[in-house]
């Protein structure tokens, strides 16, 4: 291990991670901005529903660094039930529109359903994010065909939209490295490129606070598989219960669980403040020796 306690990251495969047309090397920290277009989204309430309103905003966060932009078109909570045609028609034209005005910027589709995943892909995505532990068998398949990546995501075997409820695990951690492993592999005997398949330990998603703490803390066993790590803590609710806090004060602790993730090893940052995520990241990446200072003038002029 190296002097300064950070185990270096090694990938399976040839060690770069592909996500559309960029590629991530180990040591690049790649922030993911959520483009969220539902009418009830629990932390912009509709903000970017809109078609126009959606298209500013991936404008605007890649004007603040953003390497990618991760496009939802249900809420992750229960609430009104969205189909899949509805959920189609919030989201396909927007990756199209995205696609058009920034054709190199790597698109994810946040879907559980392969129906939609595969508009989504023919439209212009690049990444099926999976927040939901594949609960359509079709979906590594459709990701597969399309020559895309795939997110696969720890929810404790939960349904879609359902918030946990008195979940135990023996080992939280553990269950993470198991479920998310397995997927990964699933996904490639599927016929996903393993340089196209991240995973995510769900913070949240069939986690209560302590369970989604203590993932935080032993991220390093995840990183340790092999597979890329994505991880999406902004605003959670882990945050707001840690902390104590509501919804619109939890930027600085979803920077400090973001830290932590990076120093850890993790590689993917889904994130609604673009630009502190990419100010955290740079920062950690210059500490651990990954990233040159912009300006190095103290001491010499």
């Amino acid at each position: 291990m190296p002097a300064h306690g950070r185990r270096p990251v090694v990938w399976l495969g040839d060690g770069v991670l592909r996500l559309g047309a960029l590629d991530v090397p180990p040591g690049r920290l790649v922030v993911m901005a959520i483009v969220n277009r539902t009418p009830d989204s629990f932390y912009d309430r509709g903000a970017t529903y809109e078609l126009a309103a959606a298209v500013e905003r991936v404008d605007r966060v890649v004007a603040e660094g953003a390497d990618m932009v991760d496009v939802g078109g249900v809420k992750a909570a229960p609430g009104e039930d969205v189909d899949a045609a509805e959920e189609i028609r919030r989201t396909v034209d927007l990756v199209a529109a995205i696609h058009a005005a920034h054709p190199t910027l790597p698109i994810s589709i946040d879907t559980w359903r392969a129906e939609v995943a595969r508009e989504a892909l023919a439209a212009g995505a690049d990444v099926v994010n999976d927040a939901w532990g594949g609960v359509d068998p079709e979906l590594a398949a459709v990701a597969a065909e399309a020559g895309a990546g795939i997110v696969c995501t720890h929810a404790g075997g939960l349904p879609p939209r359902t918030r946990p409820h008195r979940m135990t695990y023996d080992d939280v951690v553990a269950d993470v490295v198991a479920r998310t492993t397995a997927l990964a592999e699933a996904a490639v005997a599927a016929g996903v490129h393993r340089e196209r398949v991240l995973v995510d330990p769900g913070h949240d998603f069939g986690k209560n606070t302590r369970h989604s703490l203590e993932a935080t803390r032993r991220l390093d066993e995840l990183v340790a598989t092999g597979w890329p790590v994505l991880v999406a803590l902004s605003n959670k609710d882990f945050v707001g219960e840690t902390l104590d806090v509501p919804l619109e004060e939890r930027l600085t602790g979803t920077l400090a669980a973001t830290a932590v993730s990076a120093w850890l090893g993790a590689t993917v940052f889904r994130a609604h403040d673009v630009a502190a995520t990419r100010q955290t990241l740079d920062m950690v990446a210059a500490i651990r020796g990954d990233r040159a200072p912009l300006r190095t003038t103290r001491g010499l002029a």
